[in-house]
Parts: structure tokens; C-alpha cells; sequence
């Protein structure tokens, strides 16, 4: 089935019939992938709400996985701090492939420099499929604000509220360190995910809101938000008007990153027949043009090339902290 899944921001915005939370895929061809090593479903795991761009991420890749492999793929929702609940629950699922999960690098690589050690989750504890995209964060605010340019925002002569996708995620990240380099006072209000911190920017109740730019692309083109820059590396296609962090003079090189992960001990003959589904998967066009419709730039690594990838940016973000004084989670 063939289907574009652009993020409303505001919501669902995609056909629950595609795979409704906790419902399965349907069985999928055996000529194609022969029953996986069994026949009993594959369950993805995504540690947040239904409509954010990691659940539509599962989504996009349950079909085509579920035709490959020849079982019903079920995606299953665990919100809760950052996908930490739904990692922690992955961890002690049987390692037989049968229980995998869409992996936030967020994570792996920023929520660890906001929590205590022990409350950390360390990627060493699983195994990794493959990578799969990386996509970028958009600061954006109500039409209503007046805000335009970081400048307003330094004009304003008040302390920033600033809606973030939680504690310990590149929305924070992101917003932190352009605050903290701007010498902006600022205070972050955490929220569960994209769509209730969109929701909160459009409401007024905060007054920015660092965003991924598919969860609010149609927004900004739809002139309900204004984007004040982008955390991209260059400006995106679909915001050229729009300056990167780097142009306006702030350090801030965050993006998101996703991967698929499985249970540590996983064997090696059923890691490499999900990572050849997850690559056929990749293939397809539908889901090329779900990557384009979204912004996501593919990521489709080897395993350890991602493990090292996510390591290099947890050094990374560890100096940038260390280095402008930023307390994730505190006010800034």
C-alpha cells in the first residue's frame, strides 16, 4: 500500500489503518522472506506517542519489513522519559529478533548528560540493526509573538520561555546552547514530544519551541508558525528563507538520529536477515518519498558505523556543555 505521511503537528496525521497502535501488519509473503526465523510476530517498539515523526518512522517500515520477512509486524507505542521506558523494556525482551525497537539517538547521546549515571541508558546493552535517517530542529514561534530573528528574541528584555520535546532530547540541547550563547535569560518547559510542545507554541504558552522540522513543516507553510532558524548544518529546501544557528553566529550542531536496536545477544544470522528487510525497506519508493515529504536525510549504516557515529556525538555534546556552562534541564 502506497501512502504519504507527512506529521500534522497537531495530531494524528495518518491513516490508523496503516498499523494502528498495537495492531499488526498483515502476514506478509512467504515467497519473499520465508517466516523470519519463526513465525510469531515482530513487535517494534517506540517510546513515544502515536503522530511524532519516531512513531511514523516505525510505520513507514512495518509493511514493507512485514512483506519481506513474511510475518505481521506490530507497532507498539511506550512513551516515557525521552524512550528510556520502552529501551529499559527492550532490554529484557528475549533476544530472538521477535522484539525490536525505533531508537532515538537523543537517547543515546544527549539524554545521558542530563540524568544521573545510573538512570542512564547505555547503547553497549543492545544490539544495533541498522541506522536509519537524521533529521534537524527548527526554532519556531506564533505569528503572535512579534519574535522574527534571534535579535527580537535578545530584544525582548525578558526571560525566554522555551518549549522543548522533553528533558535530555536535542530540542533542549539545541535551544540551551543558542540561549546560552546568546546570553538570552531563558527557562525551558519540557514537554512529551513534538506535538504537545507545537501545540504549546501555537497556544502561547511558551514563547518558542524547538521542533523537528517535519513535525512542523506544514505549520510554517500553512503560516500558523514562524521559523527563527534552523539547527541544520545548511539551510533546508524547504525553508531557504530561514538562517541556520551557524549563520546567526551560535555554535549549536544538534540533530536527531534514529536506529534500529535489539536486544543484546541477538544472534548474528537474525540481525543480518532484519537488517536485509530494513534495507529492501529502504528501497522502496514509498518510503523514499516518505523520507523526502519529511525532511529526513537516510542514515542507512551498518551497525557499528552507527555505534560510533552516536559515541563520537556524545563526546561531542559533552564539550559543547562543559565548554558554555549549560545544566540540561535547569534553567539556563
Amino acid at each position: 500500500m502506497t501512502r504519504k505521511m507527512v506529521v500534522s503537528g497537531l495530531g494524528l496525521a495518518l491513516a490508523l489503518s496503516v498499523s494502528g497502535c498495537g495492531s499488526n501488519l498483515g502476514g506478509g509473503s512467504s515467497d519473499s522472506g520465508g517466516d523470519f526465523p519463526g513465525g510469531d510476530p515482530i513487535t517494534i517498539y517506540v517510546g513515544a506517542d502515536p503522530g511524532g515523526s519516531t512513531d511514523l518512522i516505525a510505520r513507514a517500515l512495518a509493511e514493507p519489513v512485514s512483506d519481506d520477512l513474511g510475518v505481521a509486524v506490530t507497532v507498539e507505542n511506550k512513551p516515557g522519559a525521552n524512550g528510556a521506558l520502552a529501551a529499559k523494556e527492550l532490554a529484557g525482551k528475549k533476544a530472538d529478533g521477535h522484539t525490536i525497537m525505533v531508537f532515538n539517538g537523543s537517547l543515546a547521546f544527549i539524554t545521558p548528560l542530563a540524568v544521573p549515571e545510573d538512570e542512564a541508558v547505555d547503547i553497549a546493552n543492545y544490539e544495533i540493526i541498522t541506522g536509519v535517517s537524521q533529521d534537524d530542529y527548527v526554532l519556531v514561534t506564533s505569528p503572535s509573538s512579534g519574535l522574527k530573528t534571534v535579535e527580537d528574541i535578545k530584544a525582548a528584555g525578558r526571560t525566554i520561555k522555551y518549549g522543548t520535546t522533553g528533558v535530555g532530547t536535542g530540542s533542549e540541547l539545541s535551544s540551551a546552547l543558542l540561549f546560552g550563547q546568546a546570553s538570552i535569560p531563558a527557562t525551558a518547559v519540557p514537554f512529551d514530544g513534538g506535538n504537545p510542545t507545537l501545540t504549546a507554541v501555537l497556544g502561547g504558552q511558551v514563547d518558542v519551541g524547538a521542533i523537528q522540522l517535519g513535525e512542523a513543516v506544514e505549520q510554517i507553510e500553512a503560516g500558523k508558525l514562524t521559523p527563527i532558524v534552523t539547527f541544520a548544518q545548511e539551510r533546508p529546501s524547504y525553508l531557504p528563507d530561514t538562517p541556520t544557528a551557524l549563520e546567526a553566529g551560535y555554535d549549536t550542531p544538534v540533530q536527531q538520529s534514529r536506529a534500529i536496536f535489539a536486544p543484546k545477544g541477538t544472534p548474528k544470522e537474525v540481525l543480518d536477515k532484519l537488517r536485509a528487510s530494513f534495507q529492501k525497506g529502504f528501497g522502496t519508493d514509498a518510503y523514499k518519498t516518505f523520507n523526502t515529504d519529511n525532511q529526513l536525510t537516510p542514515n542507512e549504516v551498518d551497525g557499528e558505523t552507527l555505534r560510533t557515529q552516536w559515541t563520537d556525538n556524545l563526546d561531542k555534546y559533552k564539550k559543547l556543555v562543559d565548554q558554555y556552562s549549560i545544566k540540561l534541564g535547569e534553567q539556563q
